[in-house]
């Protein structure tokens, strides 16, 4: 046989070689950090919950979900160990970077105002009662309209004339 012909082979083969090794040392580092779990850890899962680790045995571990719920979970089911910061970030929404200079921004809009009391006295969303009166008029005069021309319809008439 010639070098050529068993070159592509070759290639194939030590490709091959190298992606596996890549993938037995991502298991093996997976492996390592599920090792070195502590109690008092924040882990994600491979579901995506966060949680505090209670126990670790040999092949499952005991995780906190919220303060007094506890699950088994398998070594295996844990995707990252976080370190404290991340974990608080993540968690408990504490993000050193964001605390300002105790700034409060306010639900509403009442601060964008001058005096948001004098404001709300002025407006009035109650109807007026002349216009309740005229809208009364109207609604009678449509009607007796329709009784002097007999285009009054009870139940049940058609509008076939």
């Amino acid at each position: 046989m010639d070098l050529i012909t068993l070159l592509p082979f070759i290639v194939l083969i030590g490709a091959m070689f190298l992606m596996t090794r890549s993938a037995k040392k991502k298991q093996a580092a997976a492996a390592q950090m599920r090792n070195d779990m502590q109690p008092g850890t924040g882990v994600r899962t491979i579901g995506g919950m966060y949680a505090t680790v209670k126990e670790v045995h040999d092949d499952t571990v005991l995780l906190e979900v919220a303060p007094g719920v506890h699950a088994v979970y398998a070594k295996n089911a844990i995707g990252a160990v976080l370190d404290d910061a991340e974990y608080n970030r993540i968690v408990h929404g504490d993000d050193p970077e964001l605390d300002t200079d105790g700034t409060v921004v306010p639900d509403d809009a009442s601060s964008l105002t001058g005096d948001a009391d004098a404001e709300v006295a002025k407006i009035d969303l109650g109807k007026d009662g002349a216009a309740d009166d005229a809208e009364t008029e109207d609604v009678k005069e449509t009607e007796d309209v329709k009784d002097a021309k007999g285009e009054s319809k009870t139940d049940g008439d058609a509008d076939s004339k």
